[in-house]
């Protein structure tokens, strides 16, 4: 394998959702809206080799387009332009994520999946295209190179790079390529420093 992908995504909230495990009678479906991407090599330098950000339009279970919450914009930036004139379907956004990757591994810090594939295609009436046996949690890759569990239950992965002092260009929080890079740039130093191996991403 030449080289594994980091991904994230960002899905529909609002003011209070979380805390109410979305359950609320006005809180959206937590389906996406963006999908960013990295694919990080696992040969020679080990370096970034390509990246993504995909936008998504939202629909709901009637297969009507769902609105944005204010509060998912201010968090995300992504705004209703932003979908209409850049949005793709969820089949298109995961077909793009499918030639991507190429067919290896996907990792997200956490279990991204479940919203992008399993309640996101849920609720859009589609079969998911990619199987869960294609995910891995990068939790796992980070507790094998020696983070402290502590400090991995705490830590977000818009945070992850910075927890590791690690120098990389601006990125913005809750953005989701953005948040993709910073777990693939901590990904990326423990590869370079041995802590991590390419059959680690099998």
């Amino acid at each position: 394998m030449k080289h594994a992908i980091l991904f994230d995504c960002e899905f529909l909230t609002a003011e209070g959702a979380p805390s109410r495990f979305w359950c609320g009678p006005r809180d959206p479906d937590p389906v996406i809206a963006q999908i960013g991407l990295v694919k990080l090599g696992l040969e020679g330098a080990r370096a970034i080799l390509d990246t993504k950000r995909i936008y998504v339009r939202p629909t709901g279970r009637d297969g009507a387009r769902l609105p944005l919450d204010p509060f998912f914009s201010r968090l995300t930036g992504i705004t209703e332009d932003t979908l209409d004139r850049g949005g793709w379907t969820l089949a298109q956004a995961l077909d793009e994520v499918e030639d991507f990757s190429d067919g290896v591994r996907l990792w997200s810090w956490g279990k991204d999946e479940i919203n992008m594939v399993a309640i996101s295609c849920y609720v859009a009436g589609i079969v998911p295209p990619i199987p869960v046996t294609r995910f891995g949690n990068a939790c796992d890759l980070l507790l094998k190179a020696g983070m402290p569990y502590e400090d991995l239950c705490k830590t977000r992965s818009n945070t992850l790079a910075s927890y590791y002092r690690i120098d990389h260009p601006p990125l913005q929080g809750h953005d989701a390529l953005d948040d993709a890079l910073s777990v693939a740039y901590v990904v990326q130093h423990h590869l370079q420093r041995g802590a991590l191996a390419p059959e680690d991403f099998h």
